[in-house]
């Protein structure tokens, strides 16, 4: 793989397992080093462990973005140890499969918590420190002649359109769409690049809750509501891997992405095509 991160740091958030470890290891491999930053500390410890195996500096940090008040503490531990943030993936996220109408407080605090508002406020710390990296010549003249950082955040094809059986995460990840258009245009003149992805379905633990949950509501068997999601609304009759998700990320943190800026990539097989 083209090394195109040498020496660059990034934060990717819910690296632990899943997409966000398939992100990590594939930052890694291009030579950037990586802030596991993660709910379980023994999955981020495991994960550093893989990214340091690629040859490249791992931090495993521990964190619920839920909290808003663990963010700039993580930031300052990062700057501290690595000098810089040059990438940021806001990947963490919690799902749940329940009927809108039985929807309690207690649900929608629980995933836009995360989804949502820890998205935002991570987004805004790292963005705070990534302008203050620029020299202040730079950071006062009206446009930043290259890139200066790399955002990029976890929306979802449920942010598209309607999901009468999630509709919390629905609108967290709608509101993520919005939020990476409003970053990218407060950050243009910075040159700092924010898009998103927008993933289908991906067979990570999330997905697998999610199975679980719609066979309990609907008596579903273990892996039909996959298969019967693929079959119906996938084109390419298949799940995406943690590497297809992977490889969109690494693009959109490389050089070769410096001239998009708030933008939401599908990365889904076809589920959605606006």
């Amino acid at each position: 793989m083209e090394k195109q991160l040498v020496d660059k740091v990034a934060i990717v958030t819910g690296a632990g397992q899943g997409i966000g470890k398939g992100v990590a290891l594939r930052l890694a491999q291009a030579s950037a080093h990586v802030v596991v930053a993660e709910y379980n500390s023994e999955t981020a410890e495991a994960t550093s462990e893989e990214v340091r195996a690629l040859g490249q500096r791992a931090l495993p940090y521990p964190i619920d973005l839920s909290q808003v008040g663990q963010i700039q503490p993580m930031v300052d531990r990062v700057v501290g140890e690595f000098g810089r943030i040059d990438i940021l993936v806001n990947n963490a996220g919690r799902v749940q499969t329940k009927y809108m109408l039985d929807l309690t407080p207690e649900d929608w605090d629980r995933v836009v918590d995360v989804n949502q508002r820890g998205l935002f406020f991570c987004l805004q710390a790292v963005a705070r420190q990534m302008v203050a990296q620029i020299p202040e010549e730079i950071r006062n003249a009206d446009r930043a002649p290259r890139s200066f950082g790399k955002i990029v955040n976890f929306a979802s094809v449920a942010g598209r359109s309607g999901r009468p059986y999630s509709t919390h995460y629905a609108a967290a990840k709608a509101a993520v769409i919005s939020i990476t258009k409003s970053a990218a245009l407060a950050l243009a003149k910075y040159n700092i690049n924010v898009n998103a992805v927008a993933p289908g379905l991906v067979p990570t633990p999330m997905w697998l809750q999610i199975d679980l949950e719609r066979g309990e509501l609907f008596g579903s068997k273990p892996g039909e509501a996959m298969h019967n999601f693929i079959e119906q609304n996938v084109p390419l009759k298949r799940a995406a891997t943690a590497d297809d998700l992977a490889g969109a990320v690494a693009f959109l943190c490389s050089s070769d992405a410096d001239y998009i800026t708030g933008q939401c990539l599908n990365v889904d097989g076809g589920i959605e095509m606006d």
